[in-house]
């Protein structure tokens, strides 16, 4: 099967590392010019940038801010002219005590919605009214969370409800607009080998990470990004307002 990206520009959000990255790479090897969104690690989203090739660029954003979402698609808009696709794959998962300070757990609760929902769905909605005032056709592709279907621990019941809300904004993206030629996909892992996986391990154990997967090993970036590409090149359009678990059986439904 051969996917052919060419001509496309595709944001992808939180792509200078982890499983943006792997997507940003997968992407740009299918030919496709992306938009390599990043918030700290500026060395590492131009070097991948300038890595990936086919006029391929980084813009900064702090999506935990109100107006960055907003103002990073209007850059990436003002810089490369169009997006055909939109990755939205950055998020936070910040644990907060409900036994703690009320303060901090709102603080908490509230930044990690921002990201994960209130930014990722100004994202969708700019993007669509840009395929829209184009008349063109365009696909949404969120990365959520077996979290959002099965819930999460605790310390955890922002991220788990801001993926579950992510994954209701992409159904009703699919059913509203699929005559307009725009499609929208949830993908949803468990733990993937990340840095979040890794402070969940070195917090929590081993086990509490790698115990309930039904594969021999705990799921990488790199199993994520083909299906991201799959989905990009058009091939499964008619699974649109679809959710893809990607979670090594941990959650199936």
């Amino acid at each position: 099967m051969y996917i052919n990206l060419s001509g496309l520009n595709i944001l992808v959000t939180g792509a200078s590392k982890g499983i943006g990255k792997s997507i940003a790479s997968k992407l740009a090897e299918a030919g496709a010019t992306v938009a390599v969104h990043y918030n700290k690690n500026m060395r590492e989203a131009e070097n991948l940038a300038h890595v990936l090739g086919n006029e391929s660029r980084a813009f900064q954003a702090d999506l935990s801010k109100k107006d960055e979402a907003a103002n990073l698609f209007d850059r990436v808009i003002l810089e490369m002219g169009s997006i055909e696709i939109l990755v939205n794959n950055a998020g936070v998962a910040k644990a907060a005590d409900v036994n703690g300070k009320e303060s901090d757990w709102i603080k908490s609760w509230n930044e990690t919605v921002q990201v994960n929902l209130t930014s990722a769905g100004i994202l969708c909605k700019k993007t669509v009214e840009h395929f829209l005032k184009r008349n063109s056709a365009g696909r949404i592709i969120n990365i959520t969370s077996r979290a959002a279907y099965r819930g999460d621990s605790a310390e955890y019941m922002a991220y788990a409800a801001s993926k579950a809300g992510l994954v209701s904004l992409t159904q009703t993206i699919a059913r509203a607009y699929g005559k307009d030629g725009i499609k929208a996909f949830n993908i949803a892992p468990g733990f993937v080998r990340t840095d979040m996986a890794k402070e969940a391990m070195e917090k929590y154990g081993t086990e509490h990470v790698t115990g309930d997967i039904s594969l021999e090993r705990l799921t990488e970036p790199k199993d994520i990004a083909p299906m991201v590409t799959f989905l990009a090149s058009g091939m499964a359009d008619h699974a649109t307002g679809s959710t893809i678990d990607m979670n090594a059986a941990s959650y199936v439904h």
